[in-house]
């Protein structure tokens, strides 16, 4: 697990840290952006880009310019809608890309 400066944890030295996990929702839209007026070629089998997944936040970097990005894992869906999803761990994701979720 990633771990930046403001990464917050509960517990202690003695039973041990965990970070704390805040439930969020991840624009996957927004965190893939396609280029203007590229040709679309339609992979069924590719990764579905579109909407929301419900992701698991644990820690925020910012930026030089004052932006910040979340350290979020999240799933993937394929477009076939098979059941498995791709799973990715500690993604770097912009502050406007999440939003707050209840459990």
């Amino acid at each position: 697990m990633l771990h930046s400066p403001y990464t917050r944890f509960t517990g202690d030295a003695d039973h041990g840290r965990v970070p704390v996990i805040t439930p969020v929702w991840v624009r996957l839209d927004a965190i893939y952006l396609r280029v203007p007026g590229a040709p679309v070629h339609t992979v069924v089998t590719g990764l579905d880009m579109t909407g929301e997944v419900p992701g698991r936040l644990t820690g925020w970097f910012p930026t030089a310019k004052g932006d910040w990005l979340g350290v979020v894992d999240f799933e993937i869906p394929y477009a076939d809608q098979r059941r498995n999803k791709l799973e990715v761990a500690d993604q770097i994701v912009p502050a406007y890309a999440l939003r707050r979720r209840d459990s």
